[in-house]
């Protein structure tokens, strides 16, 4: 018995697929080839593009899925997992660029990330209990732990690129603060094991992106910084009470209100050369945090109305 060969499937049906990824692969396995049929179906004859608002309503539909699905599980520990995953990453693009000087607490900082990220918390503990106090003393020009003092230069970023010294544009208090926070994090997931789901091996990706918008190469949790990284923590803070109005979940917002404290830190470390944009930019993290909460508690009223 022979079967007929599937024909290959045209410019509009591709077009449809790649916008399915928006959606999870579960839900892709479970209706997607319903969900291609159904828009084949219905498509104008010899169309070849998705119109707008169809193209548009697919990758919202997509976003909200993965929103839902996310939202499993306590919110409180998923809530730290993720604050301390994206405190950990961005500690390691903090310390990448001088990897060449700083080789060992770059690697540990490296380790913490991953080791939080798959949910190995006794692991990353003393790894980022480690960083934690040597950043703190490269800061205080204390030799602990190796000698190591500032100031710590660029490496193997060639000098060409202007990056200055670690901890040249502001003081150690606010990144010593992030990886105390990692550390307090992974102390309170390992002692209360709660299960979060371990985070893809994507947020790799953030690194590169990180450092890429901090281009002056301050410490990431640096109030004053520039543009491309406010335009990020405005965007991720967005994200984050859509996220939480759609699924009516507060674990997004749970994370941002963890992120508030380092910068709380860095504007007190530099209260003294403080300008009212660093002031507006904490404002501006402090109403949005509180904007993604009452998102959540706004859709769970409605639910119950």
């Amino acid at each position: 018995m022979t079967t007929t060969p599937r024909p290959a499937p045209g410019p509009l049906e591709r077009r449809y697929r790649r916008m399915l990824l928006a959606y999870p692969r579960g839900y892709r396995a479970g209706h997607g080839e319903e969900l291609i049929a159904t828009l084949l179906a219905t498509a104008e004859p010899h169309r070849s593009t998705p119109p707008l608002t169809e193209a548009v309503a697919l990758l919202a539909g997509g976003l909200r899925t993965r929103a839902v699905q996310a939202a499993r599980g306590p919110a409180w520990a998923d809530a730290v997992h993720l604050a301390i995953t994206a405190l950990s990453v961005a500690n390691v693009a903090m310390l990448l660029p001088y990897a060449g000087t700083i080789p060992v607490w770059t690697g540990l900082a490296v380790f913490t990330a991953v080791a939080v990220a798959r949910r190995r918390f006794w692991l990353a503990l003393p790894a980022a209990g480690l960083t934690c106090v040597k950043v703190a003393a490269i800061g205080l020009g204390l030799p602990w732990l190796d000698g190591t003092l500032l100031p710590v230069f660029a490496d193997p970023l060639p000098r060409e690129w202007g990056v200055p010294a670690l901890l040249s544009m502001g003081g150690p208090a606010a990144p010593a603060t992030a990886h105390a926070m990692v550390f307090l994090g992974a102390a309170v997931l390992a002692v209360r094991w709660a299960a979060p789901r371990a985070r893809s091996w994507r947020w790799a990706l953030a690194v590169p992106l990180l450092i890429g918008v901090n281009t002056d190469m301050r410490a990431l949790t640096d109030p004053t910084a520039t543009p491309g990284r406010t335009a990020l923590e405005i965007g991720l803070l967005l994200l984050a009470g859509w996220a939480g109005h759609v699924a009516a979940d507060p674990r997004w917002a749970l994370a941002a209100l963890l992120y508030l404290p380092v910068e709380v830190v860095e504007l007190a470390e530099n209260i003294g050369t403080a300008t009212r944009g660093d002031y507006a930019h904490l404002a501006l993290l402090v109403f949005l945090t509180g904007a993604a909460a009452a998102a959540v508690h706004r859709s769970r009223r409605h639910a119950l109305l």
